[in-house]
């Protein structure tokens, strides 16, 4: 039937989202979803939403939400964008502000939705290498682009960039849009949102399904100058006018009011994130020091497939890259709670053999 598709079909390739397998007593370690349920004060939220009133359009504008976000960020309303989570949100960008003449930059090892939306939008780009330590070097994107963008803490890797770096980016790139993607960035790395009222260039992206653990709410927002943000919802109504549903407003706002869960579920996972490094070092594996919820690690006498492999057939699921390959042999491995985590490390230890 592909002969009915458009001519741009036929050249995509779709971007892959981690498994969600349905096996009993599953150690789910492979999509970076917080171990930790939303605040009680979301669920409640929810539950008021439940009315009536679900027979009306939501609000188009979203006021509500950006209103709570501008004030948790000390920004102004017209500086917020919000969209079905950050991929929408991104999605957005790259038709708005990243299409120009001279190509976009990215890592050649980031968040793989980048080349896919390039293909999508038929934005010319060009991947720049991580470094031998896999980090992001700024000095490497000092050079003519349409526009740059990655993750901070970059992803898979798990590595954060210096604000420093990211301000002496900025400075460099006047006259182009800098996207920092903000998905992992309450794990451990600085917030480049605190630039945003010095850069006109800048665009910060958050999400909150990670350290929110709102993922299946679907809640996104960007954050920058007012002209930036006119652009994204200048591409938004005229590809979707209501994109935030009642019970993602309502859970949203919430989420935001109670700081203290949001603190204390954090402060776990960083808690937990460092004893799993240690547990994973002390086996000989090589751990890329994370800024996120997840590490990036590998054996020096084990395949990472093999790996992966063998810690699924005892039902533990963790993510594996083939490509590109100097990181086949990294696993990716989100943090899970205590018991998981200790879980993870028994069959880990059972894959070795020790």
């Amino acid at each position: 039937m592909s002969k009915f598709w458009s001519p741009i079909v036929h050249t995509l390739t779709p971007y892959v989202p981690g498994e969600q397998p349905k096996i009993q007593n599953l150690i789910k370690l492979n999509t970076n979803e917080n171990p930790y349920g939303p605040s009680p004060k979301v669920i409640a939220a929810l539950q008021a939403e439940a009315a009536d009133s679900l027979r009306l359009y939501p609000d188009p504008d979203s006021s509500r939400l950006k209103a709570a976000i501008a004030g948790y960020h000390g920004l102004q309303v017209d500086q917020v964008f919000v969209g079905n989570g950050s991929d929408e949100v991104l999605a957005h960008v790259f038709q708005a502000l990243l299409k120009h003449d001279k190509p976009l930059l990215f890592p050649d090892i980031t968040y793989s939705f980048y080349p896919v939306y390039c293909g999508l939008y038929g934005i010319q780009y060009e991947t720049v290498p991580l470094n031998a330590q896999f980090e992001i070097a700024i000095d490497d994107y000092l050079r003519p682009n349409g526009g740059i963008i990655f993750p901070n803490p970059n992803a898979p890797t798990g590595i954060p960039l210096p604000l420093a770096d990211i301000e002496r980016l900025l400075r460099a790139n006047a006259d182009s849009v800098v996207v920092i993607d903000e998905a992992y960035v309450d794990f451990g790395a600085a917030s480049a949102v605190a630039l945003v009222n010095q850069y006109p260039n800048l665009l910060v992206t958050h999400t909150y399904s990670k350290s929110r653990s709102l993922a299946g709410l679907r809640v996104g927002y960007a954050v920058g100058n007012r002209t930036l943000i006119e652009a994204l919802i200048r591409v938004k109504d005229s590809f979707n006018s209501y994109p935030i549903d009642r019970f993602a407003e309502a859970g949203a706002i919430a989420a935001i009011q109670d700081e203290a869960y949001f603190q204390q579920t954090r402060r776990q996972v960083i808690a937990s994130r460092e004893q799993l490094v240690n547990d994973l070092q002390a086996l000989r594996f090589e751990v890329l020091p994370s800024g996120a919820n997840f590490i990036f690690a590998r054996h020096p006498s084990y395949a990472g497939e093999q790996l992966a492999a063998g810690l699924r057939e005892q039902a533990v699921i963790v993510r594996h890259f083939r490509k590109p390959a100097r990181i086949a042999d990294f696993l990716r491995i989100t943090i899970g709670n205590e018991g998981q985590n200790q879980l993870f490390m028994q069959a880990i230890r059972s894959v070795l053999g020790v």
